[in-house]
């Protein structure tokens, strides 16, 4: 344990006054005053020039990150654009292949589709009924047989295969073929009630004409007298005297020398002898093309030619001789039935045959 000394107390030393009470401030110099304001704009401009390096560095960086930024998304869109050219390459290749593999497939449907047709028509046909055999069979024998009647001219052919149509239909004894067995009933009717001229006789009746062609006589033709029938008289047994002989030959020889007649068409009086020739060949040809005209069933073309045969006869030809009159006459018949030539036809039994044929 320690003492302590009583004038080591009285020696303790007092703390030191403050600096500031011991040194009291100087005022500033005038070259000191004179110096601070210079040194602040200094201070101020190299802040400034501080701040706008550091601002400088940081703008560097940013545009260097951004370009960066950029330089990686222009790679990015190029490695895009050429994966999507690849892929836009792909897909038109993939295009054309289904494009062609459409056309394969179309080209197959169809043919398919007319393999089915034709499976679909064979199979209606192996399916088709007794009684749709029937009605094909009967049109196409009155189609046939319509052809036929215009061809020769006469309706036996078509009158024979209605008959047998009707037959047919009868022996069947179908309730659903009876529409039709009265439209043939109808048609037969009317065919056999139908005038329709004969082809073969007109055609006689023209070769006839072209054989009386040489025979008749023209208009200007000279031709003898006719003897005139004697008188009967009561003294008839008496013989003549020489004179009154001799007196009749003379009057018969002048007669001859000098003859009138009257011929109506001027043409006729003007025909030489060489004309006459071929005005009767004219006719001859006429006949003949009217002839062929019928054979081929053109009848407005026979028409004609019979027309102008028939000028021919009235206009050259004298119609006081008998040769000439009968071939008018056979000409006149010749013209009427060719307006008679028209032959029936059978639309009626026809229809009804497409209706049952059809199904309805």
């Amino acid at each position: 344990m320690t003492h302590v000394n009583p004038t080591d107390a009285n020696s303790v030393t007092m703390p030191p006054e403050p600096a500031a009470a011991e040194a009291a401030p100087q005022p500033a110099s005038p070259a000191q005053a004179a110096a601070a304001p210079s040194r602040n704009p200094l201070l101020w401009l190299g802040a400034l020039l501080v701040i706008c390096v550091l601002a400088t560095v940081l703008l560097w960086q940013k545009v260097s990150n951004i370009q960066e930024q950029l330089a990686m998304q222009s790679a990015d869109a190029q490695d895009k654009s050429q994966e999507a050219q690849a892929l836009s390459k792909q897909a038109l290749a993939m295009a054309q292949e289904t494009v062609t593999r459409v056309a394969v497939l179309d080209a197959r449907l169809s043919e398919v589709a007319l393999q089915r047709s034709q499976l679909d028509e064979l199979m209606q046909s192996l399916s088709r009924s007794r009684d749709e055999n029937l009605v094909v069979d009967i049109e196409a024998a009155l189609r046939l047989a319509q052809q036929q009647a215009e061809l020769t001219g006469t309706v036996e052919p078509l009158l024979a295969a209605l008959k047998s149509a009707d037959q047919r239909v009868a022996r069947a004894a179908q309730p659903r073929l009876a529409l039709l067995q009265r439209a043939l009933a109808r048609d037969i009717e009317r065919v056999k009630s139908a005038a329709v001229s004969d082809t073969p006789s007109m055609l006689v009746k023209l070769d006839d004409l072209v054989r009386l062609a040489d025979e008749l006589p023209l208009a200007n033709a000279v031709m003898p007298l006719h003897k005139m029938a004697d008188k009967p008289q009561a003294a008839a047994s008496k013989p003549l005297d020489q004179w009154q002989q001799v007196l009749q030959q003379v009057l018969g020889e002048a007669r001859n020398l000098v003859r009138v007649s009257r011929i109506e068409a001027p043409e006729a009086a003007l025909l030489s002898p060489e004309q006459s020739f071929f005005v009767r060949e004219n006719l001859k040809l006429k006949l003949l093309n009217a002839r062929l005209g019928l054979l081929s069933r053109q009848v407005d073309a026979a028409r004609a030619d019979l027309e102008v045969a028939q000028d021919s006869l009235s206009k050259y030809f004298d119609e006081r001789a008998r040769s000439t009159r009968v071939a008018v006459t056979l000409l006149q018949q010749v013209q009427l039935q060719m307006r008679q030539l028209k032959i029936p036809r059978v639309d009626d039994t026809l229809a009804v045959l497409a209706t049952a044929a059809a199904g309805r």
